[in-house]
């Protein structure tokens, strides 16, 4: 069954989906917790798993149906996932590691893939009870608590001085490269896919990931990016695809607001 064109008939279930994953997790975060570690070394609590199992059974009882891919499933070979031209892309908990050190910096994203392009973006950061929302041709918007929705426009003129955001738990030699050729800017880091979402209402002009990132780190709020009016491209100006190889590793990339300069210009000879 092929998607409308402006799926945003999916933004209120999804928003409320994302929210009740996100108590679930406050209800562990609030908790004594147990960290264990995944085959990759990566943290994991109940509350990944928690917010995992809410998600799925909410996203698979909506119609249409489309297949659901969680950073927490059984890895799906690309043979079965090649097939599908729509589907849903979740991170149940990203920025686990933050989770662990309790800065509030995580996220629930739930992302709607149509041929290999974000086309809704439901990010949702429950310790800060926040929520940013998305879908194809209707616009972003953030919501805090309660509050009436506000809409999101990235910053289209990026100042001398850049402000630009990066990871509190990864950076390295070839990002300050990067950010040594950019010329005056001012780094805050924060967590999670947050990162994003801060070029998207325009806190923030420039987010260079020169670093390993899944897919489901980055979809919902690519769309939310996309529809302020943004850009996420890789490395050569190229926008960024899903599923469309074996690894769901994406390659580094570049989220920005101001489309005048030439961002991928100063990676050269920076791989990845």
């Amino acid at each position: 069954m092929p998607i409308r064109k402006e799926p945003s008939h999916f933004l209120e279930p999804v928003i409320a989906l994302a929210k009740e994953a996100g108590r679930r997790i406050m209800e562990i975060y609030e908790s004594d917790f147990r960290v264990g570690v995944k085959e990759d070394n990566s943290p994991l609590t109940a509350a990944d798993l928690a917010s995992h199992h809410c998600l799925v059974e909410g996203l698979e009882a909506l119609r249409p149906a489309y297949p659901v891919l969680s950073e927490e499933s059984k890895a799906l070979p690309f043979e079965t996932r090649s097939a599908w031209e729509t589907y849903w892309l979740i991170d149940p908990l990203d920025g686990t590691k933050e989770f662990v050190k309790r800065n509030g910096e995580f996220t629930v994203n739930v992302a709607l893939i149509h041929r290999h392009l974000p086309v809704l973006g439901v990010v949702y950061a429950p310790a800060k009870d926040l929520c940013y929302f998305a879908s194809e041709g209707c616009g972003a918007f953030h919501q805090a608590g309660g509050a009436e929705p506000g809409s999101l426009h990235v910053w289209t003129q990026a100042p001398h001085r850049l402000r630009v955001v990066g990871s509190r738990s990864h950076g390295g030699e070839a990002l300050d490269l990067y950010l040594s050729r950019v010329g005056e800017h001012e780094l805050v880091s924060i967590g999670s896919s947050l990162k994003l979402c801060w070029v998207a209402e325009g806190s923030a002009d420039l987010y260079p990931r020169i670093g390993l990132t899944s897919e489901w780190d980055t979809a919902a709020a690519h769309c939310v990016v996309k529809e302020a009016g943004g850009q996420v491209t890789d490395l050569a100006g190229r926008p960024l695809l899903y599923n469309t190889k074996e690894s769901l590793l994406n390659p580094y990339f570049l989220v920005f607001g101001d489309k005048s300069r030439d961002w991928s210009g100063y990676a050269a000879g920076i791989e990845g």
